[in-house]
């Protein structure tokens, strides 16, 4: 079996009723994509049984839905993949979200960072973003059953010791030393919870991020192997004036990113320039998080941070691209102003 549909039921509508709090009369749209055309050559076939369980995955999220929630409106819509997180998805996908109350993305390619995603919430949908996700995160000791009221004040807690902050630095015991500016920023929270109008964010859920100044990043950063799909060598990332410079290591994940990057061969046009800037730093918040090689999952694992490039704009950052790309660092020790809050993966909540 695919997906053991007892194993996930449970979870699915507890995420309907809670994460999205779906009234009577809504309308819902869940979406997957799928892999076409020369992605079946390009992807392994790991990634190809991943996704195929995933677009799966969201259709029992619709038969589940539609049979436990029968007074709401369920669509059920496919789409070709797109080929990188924040690439825009067809007309007739953008135009589908607008029209929904509730959106379930239950993708391989983020829709996040996506002005589709952005014209939805402006016209009052509510959207849960699921990239990588895996129908063990529904299951019993999954990051999906996580008490997300304790999330949500563990979000709040740690913003109110971040606000106001100007100069982050970052640092792990194997490499990583970043420094930047959240100047004139401010913080985001992720709980999980999307229940208002306009409310956006992953599930699973928990983390607290901002978008750094743009031009500011200068460092390194150190993702170690197995903390990325498929990573199997530490990926080195070095920052100057805000955007990635160099990429070392990473095997084949370190050559595809620097061809996505413009890094080799070289190309320095505004697409790829802008694909190389450091977008945003967040927290992990969720304590059941716990897989290291999926992102989605591993940037709320409790004890992380993580940095992305490529598109800030979603972020409260002034920088479009259509890529946005997330790298997770474990056990960091994180200063804002010179202010201990994290130390090696502990946090330091005053």
């Amino acid at each position: 079996m695919i997906v053991d549909i007892s194993k996930v039921k449970e979870s699915i509508i507890n995420m309907f009723e809670i994460n999205m709090g779906l009234k009577d009369g809504e309308s819902v749209l869940v979406l997957t994509d799928y892999p076409h055309g020369d992605l079946w050559s390009r992807l392994s076939v790991e990634e190809l049984n991943e996704a195929l369980r995933r677009s799966f995955l969201a259709r029992i999220v619709y038969e589940v839905g539609k049979e436990a929630f029968s007074n709401c409106r369920f669509t059920f819509k496919t789409y070709p993949m797109t080929g990188m997180h924040g690439a825009e998805p067809p007309k007739y996908v953008a135009e589908a979200m607008k029209g929904a109350d509730v959106v379930i993305a239950i993708t391989t390619y983020s829709l996040s960072h996506t002005r589709a995603r952005e014209e939805a919430c402006k016209a009052g949908a509510r959207i849960a973003s699921m990239p990588g996700f895996t129908p063990e995160m529904f299951e019993s000791e999954g990051p999906m059953a996580v008490d997300y009221l304790k999330v949500k004040e563990l979000c709040e807690s740690l913003v109110k010791v971040l606000r106001g902050g100007n100069e982050v630095r970052v640092r792990t015991d194997y490499g990583t030393d970043l420094r930047f500016s959240i100047k004139g920023r401010e913080w985001g929270v992720d709980t999980g919870l999307y229940v208002n109008p306009g409310d956006w964010g992953n599930l699973p859920a928990g983390e607290v991020y901002i978008a750094p100044l743009e031009g500011t990043g200068e460092g390194t950063v150190v993702i170690p192997r197995g903390w990325y799909s498929g990573l199997k060598e530490d990926l080195i990332l070095k920052f100057s004036k805000g955007l990635v410079v160099e990429v070392e290591g990473g095997g084949d994940v370190g050559r595809k990113l620097r061809e996505i990057l413009g890094l080799e061969p070289r190309v320095d046009d505004e697409v790829h320039r802008v694909r190389r800037n450091l977008a945003e730093l967040g927290i992990g918040t969720n304590p059941k998080a716990k897989r290291p090689d999926n992102v989605l999952e591993a940037e709320k694992i409790l004890g992380t941070v993580h940095i992305a490039i490529g598109d800030n704009s979603h972020l409260g950052g002034n920088t479009e691209a259509d890529l946005h790309e997330d790298f997770v660092i474990p056990k960091p020790t994180l200063e804002v102003d010179g202010r201990l809050v994290m130390k090696n993966g502990e946090l330091i909540i005053k």
